[in-house]
């Protein structure tokens, strides 16, 4: 099957191709959730008597609320006390897996699907956060995805997206002690304008293996 790694993780997932210009309807493999963007979604699952349609294949962890220190008392501001509470409401009524406070998987929320061995190649990956991108170091195609997708995802396990472009960033010559992925695109930049990854997946190669840790953002 020809195509890079993000185009094949595409097709083995998709559900739908859309036509017309709609888009395409992919599968989702692992569904992370934390305090902050899932309120709402579960509040809408709740007014359409929905269901979560795979609670084994979500996972849900207390993570931008949390307090680093006194971690067993009550947390002090109330917005935050709040969303950690309704969370772990919803995570009962909803029968989600959830790591809290005190839990020893308990952690950031895109270090707690590596960690636990969750996130893998091949894999599709989806939280309501910005930096669930950072998932692509280990193969998977993993998208940050707003409220109103979290609730999708959750009532149907797939989620509409816009086919991407794809761009190739090779690097040629000896790479510096301890490289990183976004040095690359760094110095690629100013080549080719921001503009040039805007809904692109891109790849970069070069002479020598990089660890996850240095690859991912």
């Amino acid at each position: 099957m020809a195509g890079t790694l993000a185009e094949k993780v595409w097709d083995a997932h998709l559900v739908r191709r859309g036509a017309d210009g709609s888009p395409d309807l992919l599968y989702i493999d692992l569904h992370l959730v934390h305090e902050v963007t899932s309120p709402q979604a579960f509040e809408g699952l709740r007014l359409t008597g929905r269901t979560v349609r795979r609670p084994d294949l979500t996972i849900a962890t207390e993570d931008h609320n949390t307090p680093t220190l006194d971690i067993d008392r009550p947390i002090a501001d109330l917005t935050s006390r709040t969303q950690i509470d309704t969370l772990r409401a919803n995570a009962r009524e909803f029968g989600i897996r959830l790591h809290s406070l005190g839990d020893a998987d308990q952690g950031i929320v895109h270090v707690v699907g590596p960690q636990l061995g969750l996130t893998m190649p091949g894999l599709t990956v989806v939280c309501g956060d910005s930096h669930t991108s950072t998932h692509g170091a280990f193969g998977a195609l993993a998208f940050g995805i707003g409220t109103s997708e979290v609730e999708h995802v959750l009532a149907t396990q797939t989620l509409p997206l816009q086919p991407f472009k794809t761009m190739a960033i090779t690097v040629n010559g000896a790479c510096a002690p301890a490289p990183r992925r976004r040095t690359s695109s760094w110095r690629s930049s100013p080549r080719s304008g921001p503009a040039a990854g805007r809904a692109t997946c891109s790849s970069t190669a070069g002479k020598r293996s990089v660890p996850s840790r240095w690859r991912r953002g």
